[in-house]
């Protein structure tokens, strides 16, 4: 164990070789036993009932990075099968899971297995492929909208380490759900330019390596970062998947590292490079990257402390230095700009606390630093506080199959913001960040009871605010006349609320077979606020009430 993490760990400090020459290597290894196949975070009623399982104490989790592999997920359900403290409906969870996730446990077909399009195992190899379709309907006084999607997704496994999978799914909306502006989870999506603009389509897939110890793969994938039950503060998984390496490491029970090296779409026109051709213009966009890490650690069973660090750059190639997956970015940073704001890059901080130490219960926080001056943090002219705090506590089986959650976000002015267009905190103008971006708050609180296997009901109240985008005013009024960050200090928290909107929703769900649901919603909202038609779908505009219902097989 000690020669094959030694080995490792020179690999990687070997920036040149620009880790895809790491993943070669990597396959002269002998005697390993470790699979990856990330499973994707939009079936979450997999992944609230690991979490339900965490909660009982029935498995340890790190649920700050996800998502989790398969393996993991199986490994979980495994482990807490052999738990006499689950409920009888939860013990039928697990069997009708791992109808699906016997797949990562057994070379061949001797398990009561899920229906699946295609599945072929023998002790070398493993695909799985699926179709995927599905619909939802929108409806309330302003007339009836859809979103329809359909495609194709496929996974498998050479030998005991290698993991590939991918997916791609065209989707069409009646009406435009999804857009930079909208205060919504409707995840992120590049919709075809036309008249129209409701179809896009969506790619993923990735080739992952694994060891005992961790594992490293080229993705094109969502993930998040933070603990949340309605929207992580940190990394939310909000944008269109984008290209990523990443790595991870458990070198002890008690520590884990984390770490990603990103492609994002900047969408700034890089005016040097365009050129005119034909009677067009060949745009060419400016580069944008990303880097970061969180390492976890473990104190004792069922605590985890996560601190980690990021930075988006650009106008350059992919710099070797963010290729070091323990490095402090901030500080590599001043090294090859010599401090200045005008050559400098976008770096963060952010921070992670998860217990489940008392029965049944999920206490959780997590801090998002994007700038702050520590001397003049209690001046109230000169502060740079730019920073998102999540706060929020889950109760699993106050009664039988019951679980109550409360959450908090605030996030304060310029949060997620940067005055360099190509330096922002964002890809494809979505933000990475909280679903609110800056100067926001939220208060969540939910209700969910599942009754039976597959029945998920879930009553919840939201509340949320914003006020003014302090940073889009600075730009469009002329005020920003350097590049030092002038006249983003000082400024109050939600001065004005230009947007409030509270909702009560009620969900009721049904997985009928493994990854087929059913399910419908009953919203009930006020929005209000100057801003309120800039941050609402046009569906929801006018109304106060929305019904939703919808079929779906696979993610």
């Amino acid at each position: 164990m000690g020669d094959i993490s030694s080995h490792i760990k020179t690999m990687i400090i070997r920036p040149k070789t620009l880790l895809f020459y790491t993943v070669l290597s990597l396959f002269f290894f002998q005697a390993l036993n470790g699979q990856s196949n990330p499973y994707h975070l939009d079936n979450e009623a997999v992944y609230d009932f690991i979490d339900e399982l965490a909660n009982k104490g029935t498995i340890n989790v790190n649920s700050c990075v996800k998502p989790y592999s398969r393996k993991q997920i199986a490994l979980f359900l495994s482990e807490a099968g052999n738990n006499n403290k689950l409920t009888s409906r939860q013990k039928e969870e697990v069997g009708f899971y791992l109808k699906d996730f016997n797949k990562e446990l057994y070379s061949n077909k001797d398990f009561n297995k899920r229906f699946d399009v295609f599945y072929y195992s023998d002790t070398t190899f493993k695909l799985s492929v699926n179709a995927i379709f599905g619909g939802r309907g929108y409806a309330n006084s302003n007339g009836f909208e859809q979103h329809r999607w359909n495609g194709a997704r496929f996974f498998g496994y050479v030998g005991q380490n290698l993991a590939f999978y991918g997916s791609l799914r065209d989707n069409y909306e009646s009406d435009t759900f999804g857009s930079p502006e909208y205060l919504t989870q409707h995840r992120g999506a590049v919709y075809k330019l036309g008249a129209d603009k409701k179809d896009y389509s969506e790619a993923r897939g990735g080739l992952v390596y694994s060891w005992k110890t961790g594992n490293i793969g080229v993705v094109k994938d969502h993930f998040t970062w933070g603990n949340n039950y309605n929207g992580s503060n940190i990394f939310s998984g909000h944008t269109p998947s984008f290209a990523h390496i990443k790595f991870n490491l458990k070198p002890a029970t008690w520590l884990e590292i984390n770490y990603l090296h990103g492609w994002l779409a900047s969408e700034v026109v890089d005016s040097a490079a365009s050129y005119n051709l034909y009677n067009d213009t060949r745009r060419v966009y400016s580069n944008k990257f990303i880097a970061a890490n969180l390492i976890t650690v473990q104190p004792w069973k069922k605590l985890y402390f996560s601190i980690g660090n990021s930075i988006v750059y650009s106008d350059g190639d992919v710099n070797a230095a963010y290729l070091i997956p323990f490095l402090f970015y901030k500080s590599a940073d001043h090294s090859y700009n010599g401090s200045r704001n005008s050559a400098g890059h976008n770096t963060q901080m952010f921070f992670d606390i998860s217990s489940r130490n008392l029965k049944n219960t999920h206490l959780y926080a997590s801090i998002f630093v994007d700038e702050i001056s520590v001397s003049d943090m209690f001046n109230q002219e000169e502060h740079s506080n730019f920073v998102s705090l999540k706060l929020g506590a889950r109760a699993t089986d106050i009664l039988p199959d019951l679980s109550l959650t409360a959450e908090y976000t605030r996030t304060n002015p310029f949060t997620y913001t940067h005055f360099i267009p190509s330096l922002t905190y964002e890809s494809n103008r979505y933000t990475l960040g909280h679903y609110l971006r800056d100067n926001a708050d939220e208060i969540f609180l939910s209700a969910r009871y599942k009754p039976i296997r597959g029945l998920d009901i879930q009553l919840s109240y939201t509340y949320c605010r914003k006020g003014k985008d302090n940073q889009k005013i600075l730009e469009e009024s002329g005020a920003i006349e350097n590049l030092w960050g002038d006249g983003r200090t000082g400024y109050s928290f939600m001065e004005d609320v230009k947007y409030k909107k509270g909702a009560i929703q009620l969900r009721v769900l049904y997985q009928i077979i493994n990854d087929a649901y059913a399910y419908a919603e009953v919203e009930n909202y006020h929005i209000s606020g100057e801003d309120q038609e800039l941050y609402t779908p046009p569906p929801y505009v006018g109304d106060n009430k929305m019904i939703v219902f919808g079929l779906n097989f696979g993610f």
